[in-house]
């Protein structure tokens, strides 16, 4: 299979949505495709059933300079600031959405073993390490294909996130904090010191190896980014998508 790569920079959430998107509605033109970029400014994304008034206190989120945004995926919240995202747009899998999941996620675990780290998949969609969740991934199809994005957390501040996001009851916040801190680890908590870009490439090889895939660099058509900014317009950026629910 041949596998298009690209090495994305840092985007708001709006576009980072939008281009995913379009790229999946893409896909039989521009063929299986790997993104590979971060979030600036940091950004709240929660899943598409959620709500975004239960998710997340978005009077702290705005205060913060966050951005909130609905995604595509199903899923839960998750708070975008220190991490490596990928997405991949590939034709529909045959099967279990499961057996996708375990094959697209063995290219996060091929990563972490160049960085020293041994991971396995956990649950559905989770890559853990020394029994801690690194790695949180979603998937959807449409168009015809799927999309399937996840994130490589390269840092973790609990508290921060817990700023923003939503508790059930106040007074449980700090066994909350507790309770992610021994559920949840980070590159840099397991002692690994990366640059963003290194990273990248190191994630690109991943799939490389687990997809046994041919990949290049080549750029997409300029429709795909004019769809692209259509969706962040229309779509992501707007009030009616964000608090649908």
């Amino acid at each position: 299979m041949d596998l298009r790569v690209i090495f994305d920079t840092k985007h708001r959430a709006y576009w980072n949505m939008g281009f995913d998107e379009s790229l999946l509605a893409h896909l039989d033109e521009i063929g299986p495709t790997l993104r590979l970029y971060g979030w600036e400014p940091p950004a709240v994304s929660i899943g598409y059933f959620q709500s975004m008034e239960e998710e997340v206190n978005v009077d702290k989120a705005k205060e913060l300079g966050v951005d909130l945004i609905r995604r595509i995926t199903g899923g839960g919240a998750v708070y975008h600031k220190y991490e490596l995202t990928y997405s991949i747009v590939l034709p529909a899998f045959k099967g279990r959405i499961l057996d996708s999941y375990r094959v697209i996620d063995m290219a996060i675990i091929k990563a972490l073993k160049k960085l020293g780290l041994e991971a396995e998949h956990h649950g559905i969609n989770d890559v853990i390490v020394n029994g801690k969740k690194i790695s949180g991934n979603a998937q959807t199809r449409k168009y015809g294909g799927l999309l399937q994005h996840g994130t490589l957390l390269m840092d973790v501040n609990v508290e921060e996130m817990f700023e923003i996001l939503r508790v059930p009851e106040e007074k449980l916040k700090d066994k909350m904090i507790a309770d992610v801190k021994h559920r949840v680890t980070s590159l840099k908590s397991e002692g690994v010191d990366v640059e963003f870009e290194e990273l990248q490439k190191l994630m690109a090889e991943g799939f490389q190896e687990a997809l046994n895939a041919n990949i290049y660099e080549e750029d997409v058509p300029q429709k795909i980014y004019d769809y692209a900014h259509s969706l962040e317009v229309n779509k992501y950026a707007t009030h009616e998508w964000n608090f649908r629910r």
